[in-house]
């Protein structure tokens, strides 16, 4: 049994912030692939409260949850590249908007691409807010750690290269150059950054399994 191990699955961006965050650290792996129709007895034994990816096994002891998977990658590994910021208030502010992305954007952002007509409207004017709210923080900043990849930056690949393709596949428009040029700048800088495109799902099969599993309940 290898020291590490991650339970996860291809096209979860939860799963893939860890494996960024894995390989970030230069942190060698096992990585295990879930079905979540039909999740395996290691999985349910694992994370037995919420029964779902990702879980990290570190010496066979497993952490849930990939906000706090990132942290104790980034205190156990301290020695190699940074995820946190040093600096406690730094530090905060960047745990505090992992959390507003997590609970705040990506919600509202799938809401805006997938939800029934009726709902659409106000859906996209909150995810537009967020995704103005991100702009506003990122100011000329490269990532929004700075030079370097950070919590925030990691924790935001939603909007880096999901939306992307939901927006393919809905058809909806949120995440614009025009709009936002300082985020759509920072997407196609992370996406582009050798450490996150090599762990990324491809970009097609992750297409045309969106338009597969939720294109038939979209309403135009």
């Amino acid at each position: 049994m290898a020291q590490v191990q991650l339970f996860g699955l291809w096209g979860s961006p939860f799963s893939c912030r860890v494996e960024i965050a894995l390989k970030l650290k230069g942190v060698e792996y096992e990585y295990i692939e879930e079905d979540l129709s039909n999740k395996s007895p290691l999985l349910l034994q694992y994370n037995p409260i919420h029964k779902k990816v990702p879980v990290l096994v570190h010496k066979r002891k497993p952490i849930a949850e990939s906000l706090v998977i990132l942290e104790y990658i980034d205190e156990t590994w301290n020695e190699r590249n940074p995820i946190l910021p040093h600096d406690p208030y730094e530090r905060a502010t960047a745990r505090f908007w992992a959390k507003f992305i997590d609970e705040k954007c990506i919600f509202a952002l799938w809401k805006a691409c997938w939800s029934e007509e009726k709902e659409r409207e106000e859906a996209a004017r909150e995810a537009c807010e967020h995704l103005q709210t991100l702009e506003d923080v990122l100011k000329d900043k490269r990532f929004f750690g700075g030079d370097m990849i950070g919590l925030v930056d990691i924790v935001a690949n939603f909007m880096g290269f999901w939306l992307g393709i939901i927006e393919e596949a809905t058809g909806v428009k949120l995440l614009t150059e025009e709009k936002y040029p300082k985020l759509y700048k920072w997407s196609e800088e992370f996406v582009n950054c050798s450490a996150i495109k090599e762990n990324l799902p491809p970009r097609d099969k992750l297409l045309a399994y969106m338009r597969a599993r939720y294109g038939v309940s979209i309403t135009y």
